[in-house]
């Protein structure tokens, strides 16, 4: 029932996406609500969130293929097809954020080797091709050497990728909410939350029924699930205490935006309320946790969470304007320093997790992607 359920969403949310995707080819950005003062939107923080979500679900990966652990045996194709679809959802979106989405190219050829956005978007391509090979390996050659050996690559490549864009936000010294030293720190712990909530997600809706192991796999899911949302919320803590107090004009600023301006609800009712502390209060109790339903839209839950968390982190920083006579200088629908995502960008952004829901579903449908383990015996 649920997959069918989400095979309906997520056909309705291709033909809303298509619209989108329409409108943006043939008009550019001229119907985005971001412009020359709030540079990055909506897709933005939606590239981070599903480049999170692969580089953690590869990480979770390697619990079956690289450290052998019994209990998750079995797990690993599915965590590596839900990475490459997270993956590839998260290049497109920022492939559409381009002015010129053709010149795509110049990155690899004409780039720079000192920036950190060379190093990613290098860092992206080997990680999405060593995910392809180890998925590969994983459906047609579980026992080879070659299948660990990627592993053993792509898990600093993993925490490399995933580091880079909190190193990318933080380099910007002029934005003092991202200029700080625990942001290449967080992303890879976030990242690794938003896995495990992925996999918690996978195992709960679409694991076998008839895996003797799928309760205790939940279990072990949830509390990982509730120690790194505890960890987040440290982090949400140190770093907001930390700005309050050290009292530099443009971050508090952009802290009070975020905690008590425009962007109140996302955070307290979203980000809080419904992604960390519900599924906290949830899978904390063990019969829920091990209840494939309960536990796989708890995981659900907490990705929304997550996402609405990266629109929480590039959102506020920039509608804090570094010059306050920026705001009256000039008179002009693209600048302006204040940002809620047009129709187009919300149909984009609907027709990618579309577009990433149906990918994941088929592949669960037509791949090898769960088993049990006498069947890789």
């Amino acid at each position: 029932m649920a997959k069918r359920t989400l095979y309906v969403l997520g056909g309705l949310a291709l033909l809303i996406g298509a619209w989108g995707v329409f409108v943006r080819l043939t008009t550019g950005h001229e119907q985005a609500n971001y412009g020359s003062y709030v540079v990055w939107g909506l897709w933005v923080a939606m590239y981070l969130f599903f480049a999170g979500v692969a580089a953690g679900g590869f990480v979770l990966a390697t619990l079956d293929y690289l450290f052998a652990i019994p209990l998750f045996k079995g797990t690993g194709r599915i965590a590596l097809w839900g990475s490459l679809v997270s993956l590839a959802s998260g290049l497109l979106t920022i492939w559409l954020d381009l002015g010129h989405m053709e010149r795509i190219w110049k990155v690899y050829l004409q780039g720079n080797p000192n920036s950190v956005m060379f190093q990613m978007v290098w860092g992206y391509t080997l990680f999405g091709a060593l995910m392809l090979a180890s998925l590969w390996l994983a459906i047609r050659r579980p026992k080879s050497r070659w299948l660990k050996m990627l592993m053993i690559a792509g898990l600093p490549l993993a925490l490399f990728v995933s580091g880079a864009v909190g190193a990318l936000l933080g380099v910007q010294a002029a934005r003092p909410f991202w200029h700080v030293g625990l942001f290449p720190v967080q992303f890879p712990v976030f990242s690794l939350a938003s896995g495990a909530a992925m996999l918690l997600a996978a195992v709960g809706l679409f694991g076998r029924a008839d895996d003797p192991r799928r309760p205790q796999q939940l279990w072990i899911l949830a509390n990982i699930t509730v120690v790194l949302q505890i960890v987040k919320l440290y982090f949400l803590w140190a770093d907001f205490s930390q700005s309050i107090y050290g009292n530099v004009p443009l971050n508090v600023a952009a802290v009070n935006e975020l905690l008590f301006g425009d962007y109140w609800w996302a955070f307290w009712i979203l980000q809080l309320g419904l992604g960390s502390l519900l599924p906290i209060l949830v899978l904390v109790q063990p019969r829920l946790a091990r209840h494939n339903g309960w536990a796989g839209w708890m995981g659900i839950l907490v990705l929304v969470g997550f996402a609405v968390a990266r629109a929480n982190i590039v959102f506020p920083a920039l509608t804090v304007p570094e010059l306050e006579a920026l705001t009256t200088a000039f008179n002009d629908p693209h600048l302006r320093f204040t940002y809620f995502p047009s129709a187009m960008e919300w149909a984009v952004t609907i027709g990618t997790v579309g577009l990433a829901t149906v990918a994941f579903l088929l592949g669960s449908d037509r791949l090898r992607l769960t088993s049990l383990p006498a069947a890789e015996a």
